[in-house]
């Protein structure tokens, strides 16, 4: 139910979400493991993660392969992908104080929508999005 930015340079790939394998004894957010094109990517499940319900999957839900860039195989599951914004259509908001450093950051476009901008590198850093055992 939210909009999220994220840099075309930490984007990484986006794939249609294959089959994950399950992890047994991981918190409720992590979706499991999957493997794009022989490498193997832990997946998060961002709207869980973010204590929503979890994402659906059908032909919309896509893997937004965050990690690569900067040495991790992590992976977003994501209800959808809208594509290629234009920078110009955003203005800077209010920080949102109920996230963390890495999801703060708030945009509105020029249909008055609210986008929050995620910092990659910060999610990967947050002790809570590395813990994934119970």
């Amino acid at each position: 139910g939210e909009s999220w930015l994220v840099e075309l340079s930490d984007g990484g790939e986006i794939v249609q979400a294959p089959q994950l394998t399950e992890v047994p004894l991981t918190r409720p957010w992590f979706a499991g493991i999957a493997n794009v094109r022989g490498n193997l990517h832990s997946v998060t499940d961002f709207s869980a993660f973010l204590g929503g319900p979890q994402t659906p999957r059908n032909a919309n839900t896509r893997l937004l392969l965050i990690g690569t860039r900067h040495g991790s195989n992590a992976a977003l599951l994501v209800s959808r992908m809208l594509g290629l914004k234009n920078p110009e259509d955003f203005v800077p908001a209010d920080a949102d104080e109920q996230l963390p450093a890495w999801g703060r950051q708030r945009f509105s476009d020029v249909h008055g929508g609210m986008w929050h901008k995620l910092s990659v590198r910060e999610l990967l850093a947050d002790p809570e999005f590395m813990n994934i055992g119970t």
